[in-house]
């Protein structure tokens, strides 16, 4: 466990190295982006963090802010302000002129694509897991938000927990309503910037989405594979949102292969042309 000072805050982070020997040069490190509220970085750990390192690249892992074990302020939780904290904490970790890999998992996803748009320069890859994109998922969440919060406020549900030896949920309970009842959270989530088809053409990196078969996302997946450049879809039969629990094997391979498929200077001739079906 580390804890690194980036801006005006400290950030809960976990660096992988390499370890199927020293990372190709070529090769971006992947940095993981992980969901919204009770998600942090451990969700990542082995399903796909072990893995990657691993296969020869180094990864990056970390609490978003307010999240996990990284410092909560009161306000800050809109896109920009989050993409900024990403490269002011690559900065801090020695890796700010390192190209990277972004794997965002749900809302994660979300802010992996508008750090892609924000810097392209330095994000050369990104594999999205269920990443919620349009104004219908900003509309439901923050409903869902909103009656979280009114169900944790002043709420005893952590004490009862902690009574009953439930450490790690009356944890993840607190959180949730330190976030969704004393942040500005819910209010920079209702006020997120849709994104249209044109901003999914200006990517210049390639772009893997992988959606559940029965996923309420899957539409916004498949317009990302459809309007990107270099973008395709990878559909995960019998699952829903919940991919990245569900279909762990399944998963690493279809990161891993894409990872593959996109590093060193070869990307364009390498991977399919715009609204590819990976299989």
């Amino acid at each position: 466990m580390a804890f690194v000072r980036a801006g005006s805050l400290r950030f809960h982070v976990q660096r992988l190295p390499a370890t199927a020997g020293a990372a190709a040069p070529d090769r971006p490190v992947v940095v993981f982006l992980h969901g919204l509220v009770v998600d942090n970085l451990s969700s990542f750990y082995c399903p796909l963090a072990l893995p990657v390192a691993r296969s020869g690249h180094e990864v990056v892992l970390y609490d978003l802010r307010g999240h996990g074990r990284t410092e909560r302020p009161g306000s800050g939780y809109d896109s920009r302000t989050a993409v900024r904290d990403l490269f002011a904490l690559l900065g801090a970790l020695g890796l700010g002129r390192r190209p990277v890999h972004l794997v965002g998992n749900s809302y994660g996803g979300t802010l992996a694509l508008h750090a892609a748009l924000a810097r392209p320069d330095l994000v050369t890859g990104l594999t999205l897991l269920e990443p919620p994109l349009g104004g219908a998922w900003v509309e439901n969440m923050v409903d869902t938000l909103s009656a979280a919060a009114l169900s944790l406020e002043d709420s005893a549900v952590p004490t009862e927990l902690l009574t009953l030896r439930l450490r790690k949920a009356a944890h993840l309970t607190a959180i949730a309503d330190a976030l969704l009842n004393r942040t500005t959270l819910i209010d920079d989530i209702a006020a997120s910037r849709v994104f249209a088809p044109a901003d999914y053409a200006r990517l210049r990196c390639p772009v893997l989405v992988v959606c559940g078969e029965h996923s309420e996302l899957l539409a916004g997946g498949r317009d990302v594979a459809r309007h990107a450049p270099h973008g395709a879809l990878r559909v995960l039969p019998d699952l829903g949102h919940d991919v990245l629990k569900e279909s762990s094997g399944v998963l690493r391979e279809a990161v891993l292969a894409h990872l593959d498929a996109t590093a060193g200077t070869a990307t364009a001739a390498r991977w399919p042309r715009r609204g590819a079906l990976v299989p």
